[in-house]
């Protein structure tokens, strides 16, 4: 086959000296210990159609499911559509996240080519349902095919690897999540002045982590990134670990160096967001500095570096997400609520607030209407007339508007006779869909702080466990409450909030309520307290959803209301 049938797709004007040919024409080579002291010394890197070949070779050794689609499938899929120029206006799936197919050395169209070989790909898996490194991994792999067809077959085989142990791409949303939190794992313990940085520097450090996958697979200019895809198709996903850490390392001694005019400048925790661009930014630009063997060779100079080790830091952090609930993206549709202004009467919020409201709410409810149950103008400003009227009801929405025109809320779980199960003790309970809220000066919800910061999962109390609230006026960071210890070892050593400058204390702290009070949220303060008047209360800081007061912190109630959810199709 003519060297150029390898690279239909690529602008060779853009690939430097990789689109030169030189050095060996063939690899004879069946071992794999042989194959991978070879793809470390770049042995095929000289010749793009070489490449493609060992390319080929490593991908159909690759064992796989017994159904796995390959060329002929793809073509038969396509049909004529594989002769018509393809058009990168279809959109990518949803489970890319985002993620854009990096251009690399493609020629303009083929982008197009990668988006229709996703797209089928995203028909033929429908179990894959959170994949953002795959526009990286199909454009890579489009460089070296002869056409669509071989490009969507080798991509089906990575997706489909069954060798027991060995992993290629994160397919879900908790592996790939528990792969962020792996890393973390990793990085604190393979460079910790890295870590230390970027925990001095960001708010949140699993957010930026979050990225490892797209240092390596989307931002690395191509002349380092095939030099990894040369390793990763011999050795697997650790490579992928390997090769990042490298990067954490070099952008710390390149912020090093920045800083080093600025020494005496102490450093200052900035948003999450800006960390994760200025990484970004330096792994597009590291050409400059580091060259593609060079880092591979400080990826592989890392001791003590084992498989072994990152599968069983991959199954701890798992099994702690998924007993946290915490196992696909909390991504939903924009339902609307569609009000009845005839039968929707609020003192307290208009329709279009509580629309606004009703897309925050866990989805399965979301499609209810709202039902009022209690009211302080109709039913006086009593607690057990609030809690007789609230009984029986699950979830509940708490509306209030203070006597300065603020208005705050929450949306709690659980119904209020829960309460009775700690007889006469303030006690905790509610599950992690409770959330607080304000609507002025603008509208703010706080989720439960572990959705954001999973990593504090190691907080929360095994189910039926209970908290002890502190008596109004009493710190709730106090010696009452006992916080049981979970046995040491159980979950991952990233999972501690140590990492994070965050309080891993009273994070489960819902909702709690007794004769003379109810809260919601607890944790070096409460979200909300109301008095058993109904007529005094107090806002603040708390540990279990992270939020600033929700107004004045300490407010007369002007009115309070609570919602029910009617099932809109019940009789």
């Amino acid at each position: 086959m003519a060297e150029e049938d390898y690279g239909s797709f690529v602008d060779w004007n853009q690939m430097g000296d990789l689109a030169k040919s030189s050095g060996p024409t063939k690899v004879d080579c069946k071992d794999l210990k042989e194959f991978k002291l070879m793809a470390r010394q770049g042995y095929w890197t000289k010749n793009h159609k070489l490449r493609a070949q060992v390319y080929q070779q490593l991908i159909k050794s690759i064992p796989c499911r017994t159904v796995t689609p390959d060329a002929e499938v793809y073509r038969d899929i396509m049909g004529n559509a594989a002769t018509k120029k393809p058009s990168s206006n279809i959109p990518l799936p949803d489970f890319v996240d985002g993620s854009p197919v990096p251009h690399y050395c493609l020629k303009a169209e083929a982008v197009a080519s990668a988006h229709q070989v996703i797209n089928c790909l995203a028909g033929q898996f429908p179990d894959i349902s959170h994949c953002p490194s795959l526009p990286a991994v199909t454009s890579l792999l489009l460089h070296f095919s002869v056409d669509e067809a071989q490009c969507f077959e080798h991509v089906s085989r990575i997706l489909a690897c069954n060798e027991p142990g060995k992993r290629l791409l994160d397919q879900t949303f908790l592996a790939y999540e528990s792969s962020s939190m792996t890393f973390g794992d990793l990085a604190n313990k393979y460079c910790t002045a890295a870590h230390k940085l970027i925990v001095a520097t960001a708010q949140d450090v699993l957010e930026v982590y979050s990225d490892w996958q797209r240092w390596v697979l989307g931002d690395l200019p191509f002349s380092h990134v095939v030099r990894v895809l040369d390793v990763y198709l011999v050795e697997g996903y650790k490579i992928l670990y390997r090769v990042a850490i490298a990067l954490l390392k070099f952008y710390r001694k390149h912020k090093a160096g920045a800083q080093g005019a600025q020494a005496n400048q102490q450093q200052q925790q900035q948003d999450s967001s800006k960390v994760r661009a200025d990484i970004q930014t330096f792994v597009k630009g590291i050409a400059s500095t580091v060259t593609p063997d060079k880092l591979l060779e400080k990826a592989f100079s890392i001791r003590l570096f084992s498989r072994k080790e990152i599968t069983l830091l991959q199954l701890t952090n798992e099994k702690s997400l998924q007993q946290k609930g915490i196992t696909v993206k909390q991504k939903r549709r924009n339902v609307q609520l569609a009000l009845n202004p005839d039968t929707f009467s609020s003192e307290i919020v208009s329709a279009k607030e509580m629309r606004d409201i009703w897309s925050w709410i866990p989805e399965r409810f979301a499609l209810c209407q709202p039902q009022l149950l209690f009211t302080t103008s109709n039913h006086g400003c009593s607690l057990n007339r609030f809690y007789s009227h609230c009984e029986g009801y699950e979830p509940t929405l708490l509306l209030i508007r203070t006597t300065d025109s603020d208005v705050c809320g929450a949306f709690l779980s659980t119904d209020w006779e829960e309460r009775k199960r700690g007889g006469n003790k303030l006690s905790f309970f509610g599950t992690g869909e409770c959330f607080v809220f304000r609507m002025k000066p603008e509208m703010e919800r706080y989720e439960w702080v572990v959705i954001r910061h999973p990593e504090l999962a190691s907080s929360i109390k095994n189910q039926g466990q209970e908290d002890t609230a502190p008596s109004e006026g009493q710190n709730s960071d106090g010696n009452s409450l006992q916080q049981p210890d979970k046995p040491a070892g159980e979950l991952s050593p990233f999972l501690s909030a140590r990492h994070f400058n965050l309080n891993s204390k009273n994070t489960s702290m819902f909702m709690a309520g007794n004769f003379d009070s109810i809260i919601v949220g607890g944790g070096e303060g409460n979200a909300l307290y109301i008095d058993s008047e109904l007529n005094h209360g107090r806002t603040g800081k708390c540990a279990t959803f992270d939020n600033p007061p929700l107004c004045a912190e300490s407010f007369q109630v002007a009115l309070l209301e609570v919602w029910g959810f009617q099932d809109a199709m019940a009789s």
